[in-house]
């Protein structure tokens, strides 16, 4: 997209602030690349991964990249052959650490993008594992790099030990009257001591150095010189062993080049997505709704360059018209509208989210065009007009349908009657091409174009005249005034200078200049008008609520009264079920005789009798529920509708009001008068328990009518509450038995059986337990 535009609509400071918010190189270096995307499907799954690091920062603040490091030119030198250090092994150790912790961080996230953006993290366990076994924190190589190491180190330090025990007893010892001083140094990587030079001859060794004034020599006594030199062959071998393990190091990070900067790259993605996430908290932005048209609506939408108290501007475009002219005194807000507009388009093609209010929209732009500012130029000869012309050249040439054109000052720094002509042209050009087209202008004949044209749209910026400074409200609809004339009388300016110059006005630019006076004036009472009707209509919702909750309290109440007594009554039934269930007892005992069991059946009817009239009367206690809305009915509606019902479908009523029909639902009607049939209640006493046997003998019967008789048995036995039967069919070839069990196993009113034991017929009877 058009590189100069972005500029002019400060997207490059964007930019900045993304990198800023990026912890390491390889994410910065993306942020700082960010470009806006003509492609809708791009931007779409670009703001799928703003919302989910969004919510991921939201859920998991701590969670970042922190401990990797840019090895991207580490890995590229080891594919190359080289050696790596010990701290260049280390950060690519810490980033592998890093990797691996972000992946099982992200392995169980469900956001697709999240999720798909942790399986292209390679945690490359292997080298992880080799390089943890070799390099310390510092980025020093262990001893336990390898098996020879450790001993080699060993060998340095003994070596070590035995050089500095005889130079220390030479400094205190024999040579000691010798000596400048008593000390031990290095130079050239040997040990020595320094001897003055008059005793020199004293000292028998190899001099290594001098001091500047030549009074000092640096001398290895021959004494020590075995040894030095076994301590620097010791040093040897340990370094080459290092050595060695570096090269191994190198060849396998080389090895797996690939994995890393894979990884490299996930990790780099999976930052720069935190930075949108972060930048979106940051602003308080909203993801804007991307709508397939060329639909425009920002809702509170803020210029994020602003600071301080920043007023919020409303702006719609494309839906009606597809020019918007924008007028109103200097430093207004005017060129502060264009350039929200742009570089909130560019920001959103980008994946960011926006300063705005939920609910607003944008379209994928194909190209963001911008004029804005001085294009004067002395070094190329170019007056203010000049500049501009040249910009809206390039614009001209390339801007067409899908595009978004923003002109600052359009026809500005010429003869006023040709700048209005040419800007009026070009507003018809872009309208014509299919682009949308936004301007800024003082020109009147600009503002009765927008009235007349039917594709354009006045706009202006609030000014308040007693304070002599702006509002920044945009204003759609209405076109602005300069305010020249009172700006100058408030500054100061004689009333008479003021009045002259009005007089001067021609008789229809003055009367322009009075109805849009009178427009405005007439506009802010109607404002004030319907702010005081929505404020009126706050309060009755809030009224009606209030009566709502009300009522819904009331029908709590009464439920929970209804429940009282119903449990009650459920205590109270349980303890005649109980004396039944003792009853069953003695009768599966067989020592309950039919009279006794008639009395008692007799007894618990009446108790249960009683107990139902205990209950009818509780429930009539309790306020009955309102009866049901039905066609027919006479009902009142909350807003005061009253009528009859005509037509009743699923939650919405049709009431009739004399020649009128309104549908309203059915929660916010009343029943005034109509008949409900009521259906008739009955109540379900028990029957009177019948005797029936123990046990059904079965023998001889045929299979068909064994399984007839133990139906009819099981249903008599059910309904008297026996508890448990004897069913006879005795032993033979076992197929009536079998047919019997088979039907037991799946009636509904058997709860089990078993085969008789010794005393219950054996396997010639089955027990069942209902």
């Amino acid at each position: 997209m058009d590189g100069r535009s972005q500029e002019l609509l400060e997207f490059p400071q964007i930019r900045s602030r993304l990198a800023a918010l990026t912890a390491f190189a390889p994410s910065r270096r993306l942020a700082e690349a960010i470009e806006p995307s003509p492609e809708p499907l791009a931007v779409r799954r670009w703001l799928d991964e703003t919302d989910e690091a969004r919510d991921l920062l939201a859920r998991r603040p701590d969670l970042g990249v922190g401990g990797a490091h840019d090895i991207s030119t580490v890995v590229l030198r080891a594919k190359r052959g080289g050696r790596l250090s010990g701290q260049e092994l280390l950060q690519v150790l810490e980033t592998l650490v890093s990797a691996g912790r972000l992946s099982d961080a992200l392995r169980d996230e469900r956001p697709p993008q999240l999720r798909e953006l942790g399986r292209s993290i390679k945690a490359l366990p292997q080298l992880r594992a080799k390089l943890e076994g070799a390099i310390d924190p510092n980025g020093e190589i262990l001893d336990s790099a390898s098996p020879a190491l450790g001993g080699l180190r060993r060998a340095v330090r003994v070596a070590y030990e035995r050089l500095r025990t005889r130079l220390e007893a030479i400094v205190h010892g024999e040579l000691g009257s010798a000596l400048q001083e008593p000390i031990i140094t290095l130079r050239n990587g040997r040990y020595v001591v320094p001897v003055r030079a008059d005793a020199k001859g004293r000292v028998k060794g190899i001099v290594h150095d001098q001091s500047g004034s030549g009074q000092t020599l640096f001398i290895e006594p021959l004494v020590v010189v075995e040894l030095g030199n076994a301590w620097r062959e010791a040093q040897l071998a340990a370094q080459a062993e290092e050595e060695r393990i570096l090269d191994e190091l190198s060849g396998l990070v080389a090895a797996q080049a690939d994995g890393l900067d894979e990884t490299l790259a996930a990790l780099a993605t999976f930052d720069f997505w935190l930075a949108r996430g972060r930048l979106a908290g940051e602003m308080d932005a909203i993801r804007a709704e991307t709508t397939k048209g060329d639909d425009v609506e920002l809702l509170s939408a803020r210029h994020p360059g602003l600071t301080g108290k920043v007023v919020a501007i409303d702006l719609r475009l494309g839906t009606d018209f597809r020019a918007l002219v924008i007028t109103g005194p200097n430093t207004g807000g005017k060129t502060v509208a264009l350039r929200t507009l742009g570089l909130l388009s560019l920001m959103h093609q980008s994946g960011l989210h926006i300063p705005a209010a939920t609910g607003s929209r944008l379209p994928v732009f194909k190209d963001v065009f911008a004029d804005i500012g001085d294009e004067q130029s002395i070094a190329q000869s170019l007056s203010t007009f000049s500049g501009h012309m040249r910009s809206i050249v390039r614009i001209v040439d390339a801007a067409g349908p899908g595009c978004l054109v923003l002109l600052d000052e359009l026809g500005a720094g010429t003869d006023p009657t040709e700048g209005s002509a040419l800007a009026q042209a070009l507003l018809d050009h872009f309208i014509a091409a299919g682009a949308l087209v936004a301007a800024t202008t003082h020109y009147p004949e600009l503002k009765a174009y927008a009235h007349n044209e039917a594709q354009a749209e006045n706009a202006s910026v609030e000014f308040d005249v007693e304070t002599l400074s702006p509002t920044y409200r945009l204003l759609i609809g209405l076109p602005g005034t300069s305010q020249a004339f009172n700006i100058a009388m408030r500054l100061g300016l004689p009333e008479t200078l003021v009045d002259d110059a009005r007089s001067r006005l021609g008789r229809a630019q003055a009367e322009f200049e009075q109805t849009l006076v009178s427009i405005k004036e007439t506009q802010q009472t109607t404002e004030a008008a319907l702010a005081r009707a929505a404020e009126a209509e706050e309060r009755a919702r809030i009224a009606r609520h209030e009566a709502e909750e009300e009522r819904r309290s009331a029908r709590r109440e009464r439920a929970a009264a209804a429940d009282t007594a119903r449990a009650e009554a459920q205590r109270a039934l349980a303890q005649v079920q109980a004396e039944i269930g003792a009853a069953r007892e003695l009768l599966a005992r067989a020592s309950l005789t039919e009279v006794n069991l008639e009395k008692s059946a007799t007894l618990l009817d009446e108790r249960l009798s009683a107990l139902a009239g205990e209950t009818a009367v509780q429930e009539a206690a309790a306020e009955p529920a309102p009866a049901p809305i039905e066609v027919g009915a006479t009902v009142r509606s909350r807003d005061g509708w009253r009528g009859t019902v005509a037509e009743i479908d699923h939650d919405t009523a049709t009431i009739a009001a004399g020649t009128m029909k309104i549908k309203v639902p059915l929660s916010e009607l009343e029943l005034i008068s109509g008949r409900v049939t009521e259906l008739p209640t009955e109540t379900i006493r028990p029957q009177p328990h019948r005797v029936i046997p123990t046990s059904l003998d079965l023998r001889g019967a045929r299979v068909e009518e064994a399984l007839e008789q133990m139906e009819s048995y099981l249903d008599s036995a059910a309904v008297a509450g026996a508890p448990r039967l004897t069913v006879i069919h005795g032993h033979g070839s076992g197929a009536l038995r079998d047919a019997l069990r088979n039907r037991l196993s799946t009636h509904p009113l058997v709860k089990k059986w078993r085969a008789g034991e010794r005393g219950e017929g054996g396997d010639g009877a089955t027990i069942v337990e209902l």
